[in-house]
């Protein structure tokens, strides 16, 4: 596993390669957690981990691979893009799951949660990600 690496070039940010397994999420959480409060974005930490989760926890599930690497970026002030990158080609779908099933619903949070999100494709995988912008001062 690799540690924790600030961006060397580009905007502000942080990636961390892990396990691509549920428990990962919690490693990501902290990941962001840890960023969103050193840019002083901590209002949006909640969302910011709830969201992270979701990511991880889809990559885990549907990906098949060994590995995913998380990211937190912050690519100009108070926007914050969050993103999960895997070896996976195949789709992320919102699905709408019945009200008696107890998954699915990972990519409706995020989708409600973000100011938008998306995925990227690769020839050789795919990175998934959503942004949160903070609330101006009023």
């Amino acid at each position: 596993m690799t540690m924790t690496r600030p961006n060397a070039t580009g905007a502000a940010g942080y990636r961390e390669t892990m396990p691509c397994e549920p428990q990962s999420a919690s490693r990501a959480r902290r990941l962001v957690r840890a960023a969103l409060n050193t840019w002083d974005l901590g209002p949006l930490v909640e969302d910011g981990m709830l969201i992270i989760s979701e990511l991880v926890g889809n990559a885990a599930r549907h990906s098949g691979c060994r590995l995913l690497r998380v990211s937190v970026r912050l690519p100009e002030r108070g926007r914050v893009r969050l993103a999960v990158t895997d070896k996976c080609l195949q789709a992320p779908i919102a699905q709408a799951p019945d009200s008696n099933e107890e998954c699915g619903r990972g990519l409706l949070l995020v989708a409600a949660m973000a100011d938008r999100w998306g995925t990227e494709y690769r020839t050789w995988g795919k990175t998934v990600w959503a942004e949160l912008r903070a609330k101006a001062d009023s």
